[in-house]
């Protein structure tokens, strides 16, 4: 991996006020990473937790409240309509939900080759042909092209989807929950297709999801979120053999393990509901479900405690810093 980010986000913020003005979710606050030329950087967290919100604002699909985005080591967040246009051409994204990311009543064809007509790339001849040759690399026959999205499986779809994203040769792919509305053996071959295109055009992904088990196969470091914010970052190895926030435990702890040398020693349950993201408790914002809570968790926001494992950073906020790690 190259020395130099490809993609670095600062002290990032994203406040929506409700309707009415009834409060503020702070659905991210104050979040900072940086991925590598090459890299996979996964991010996990249940749902609300901000990381989809998160995805969008490094594309600048929202604005964000605060912080910074630099990208080559230009800020996203300078850049005018023209040249954010340009920058698009690098930075992609695949959505969840392929079969409402993708317009009905378009072909397929026409779906991938939108993004070539917006930034004229090609004659409609070569188009045609990058088309064709972009169906064949995400494993689908060039004769899709005269055919509508609901003629296809969810699969299919969301290999549509990549191919569409892939189609102007970015650098960075945002992809939000890319199987997780797939049946697990299409999972197993869409995130294949993920690795394989990571090698053969150098991608880097930003890879969004909430199962740990398949971040774990595809991603080269983790960083997990709890109610907005970054509260674990390792690399993925690191992170499965030393969880030191409790809230990673407790995810790792429900991944179900078929070999029983590596099944789980004990199950952990948490208690309660993860907090409103308007009225986020005080203290460290895990303390309400957390099974180590202490006094000073109810009262002091933890700070970032930081260890060197040799391979890369492990970061935890949490006062107890790395003692269960």
């Amino acid at each position: 991996m190259n020395d130099k980010p490809l993609l670095e986000v600062k002290h990032i913020k994203k406040y929506f006020t409700l309707k009415g003005g009834r409060g503020i979710v702070r659905a991210v606050d104050d979040v900072s990473f940086s991925v590598g030329k090459g890299e996979t950087f996964g991010i996990v967290g249940e749902s609300g937790c901000g990381k989809s919100t998160l995805g969008r604002v490094i594309l600048r699909l929202t604005e964000p409240t605060e912080g910074q985005i630099f990208f080559e080591g230009k800020s996203v967040h300078d850049l005018n309509s023209r040249s954010l246009r340009k920058q698009r051409k690098k930075m992609q994204m695949i959505f969840q939900d392929a079969m409402a990311s993708l317009d009905s009543r378009q072909k397929i064809g026409n779906i991938i080759a939108e993004p070539l007509v917006v930034h004229g790339v090609g004659s409609k001849k070569e188009r045609i042909e990058v088309v064709k040759n972009l169906l064949l690399k995400v494993g689908l026959e060039p004769d899709a092209m005269g055919k509508y999205p609901h003629e296809f499986s969810g699969g299919q779809r969301q290999r549509i989807c990549i191919a569409r994203a892939i189609s102007l040769n970015p650098q960075l792919v945002i992809a939000d929950e890319p199987v997780s509305a797939l049946d697990v053996s299409i999972q197993s071959q869409v995130l294949n297709l993920l690795v394989d295109l990571r090698e053969d055009l150098s991608l880097s992904y930003v890879f969004i999801s909430h199962d740990l088990a398949i971040v774990e196969h595809i991603c080269s470091r983790i960083a997990v979120m709890y109610l907005g914010q970054i509260v674990e970052m390792a690399e993925v190895d690191e992170l499965f053999d030393n969880p030191a926030h409790p809230y990673t435990q407790t995810l790792l702890s429900a991944i179900p393990r078929p070999d029983p040398r590596k099944r789980n020693k004990k199950r952990i349950i948490l208690q309660g509901d993860i907090p409103n993201p308007s009225d986020v408790p005080s203290g460290c914002r895990f303390h309400t479900r957390c099974p180590y809570v202490m006094d000073i968790c109810r009262k002091e926001v933890p700070v970032v405690f930081e260890k060197n494992t040799g391979k890369g950073q492990h970061l935890t906020k949490c006062h107890r810093g790395f003692e269960s790690g």
